[in-house]
């Protein structure tokens, strides 16, 4: 996170320079209000991902509870070839139709369980700031204020910063052998 927000501090510097530098002064504003609201998106979602990620593994919910893996689930998700039964007997298939109707019952989830994992992408920090972001741009336009490639760039770099970051500390991990 210290390494990010050393990023996020240079790509500001970076901006509040480069219009002085140019002499485009309506990149300031374009630029200024585009970063610090893509900034706070993408920090609003780390956040509650992160939150829920780590609510999730205290309770224990997180765990699969079966022994397939995702490459068969994608492939399969009714586990229809998972077990070997002889292509004659319908009593056997009546039976294996019936368990997965049951198997599939006992998966389904309340309202509370999908409003349970949907709260990271309904928390009040993020819808915050698309808000933030929605008020920004639309008083850009309103004012006759919007230069579409400052703007642009003020959106692209948090996210070019955060990626960035992600992979370099993936490929670190990676070296460690971690």
């Amino acid at each position: 996170m210290l390494r990010m927000f050393k990023w996020f501090v240079g790509a500001e510097v970076l901006l509040v320079v480069l219009p002085f530098v140019l002499g485009r002064y309506d990149w300031l504003l374009n630029a200024q209000i585009a970063f610090i609201s893509a900034s706070l998106v993408l920090g609003a979602s780390m956040f509650s991902y992160s939150q829920m990620v780590y609510s999730r593994l205290e309770s224990g919910s997180a765990i699969p509870d079966d022994d397939r893996d995702t490459l068969d689930k994608i492939e399969d998700p009714h586990d229809l070839y998972g077990e070997e039964m002889p292509a004659n007997d319908t009593a056997a298939l009546k039976h294996a139709i019936h368990e997965e109707k049951q198997r599939m019952k006992q998966h389904r989830r309340s309202l509370v369980q999908v409003l349970r994992d949907s709260r990271a992408s309904l928390s009040f920090m993020r819808l915050g700031a698309y808000l933030l972001l929605f008020v920004g741009f639309f008083y850009l336009s309103k004012n006759q204020l919007l230069h579409i490639p400052s703007y642009l760039l003020g959106l692209a770099l948090p996210i070019v910063i955060t990626l960035g970051v992600l992979m370099s500390k993936k490929e670190e991990t990676h070296e460690a052998g971690l």
